[in-house]
């Protein structure tokens, strides 16, 4: 991260919202300083009412992760304005069905038969709460095309026990790049985070709070 920012934050009490090992070392990698209070939230908006608008599930998902974590803390009025909870959610979609995390291994075979040679969406979810007010939300899309791959593939990927906590059952980080033949767009965020994104938006809002 560069120094002018990293010196801004250094003033915050910064709480990431999630469990995602993945999540943690993407923001530790560009040296945010941040505390993990894992939200508590189920994760079961109905996707029906969201229709086709992806992007708005998960930032109100995001929202939800941020606002449950909030609840948790006491704070006094100076220590909420210099908190900042960042909240994420990801999930996958193909001709408009909605991937998340598979229930089972039978689940994540099918979702992985299904992406096989088809080009799908990740879509993740962004919410920046100060105190238990929101100052930024956002979400980030990203094309991804995996190869044809064979049921024998599938079955031996999902054995690996790595598909079962991510969204779409598999992990481009991991195993799971073997199965993809291309992306267009932000790597970080099929990793589980859109890297870019986040530090331009948290560089305009902290800029703007110190003029």
């Amino acid at each position: 991260m560069l120094q002018p920012l990293k010196h801004i934050l250094q003033q915050k009490h910064i709480i990431l919202a999630s469990s995602s090992p993945q999540r943690k070392q993407l923001l530790q990698s560009i040296g945010l300083n941040f505390d993990i209070i894992i939200s508590d939230f189920a994760e079961d908006l109905d996707r029906t009412s969201y229709k086709e608008n992806l992007s708005q599930y998960v930032i109100d998902t995001a929202e939800h992760k941020c606002r449950h974590v909030y609840q948790q803390i006491k704070l006094n009025e100076n220590e909420k304005n210099n908190l900042i909870i960042i909240g994420a959610d990801t999930m996958c979609s193909l001709n408009n069905v909605v991937y998340g995390k598979p229930c089972d291994k039978e689940d994540a075979f099918r979702m992985l038969k299904t992406f096989s040679n088809n080009t799908h969406q990740v879509c993740t979810g962004v919410c920046l709460l100060q105190g238990d007010m929101i100052i930024k939300t956002f979400s980030e899309t990203t094309d991804v095309t995996f190869g044809s791959i064979d049921d024998e593939t599938i079955r031996a990927y999902v054995e690996t026990g790595e598909p079962m906590n991510k969204a779409g059952a598999y992990g481009i980080q991991s195993l799971g790049a073997t199965l993809v033949k291309k992306i267009d767009g932000d790597y970080f965020n099929v990793v589980g985070f859109p890297i870019y994104h986040f530090c331009t938006q948290l560089k305009a809002l902290l800029n703007n709070e110190i003029k």
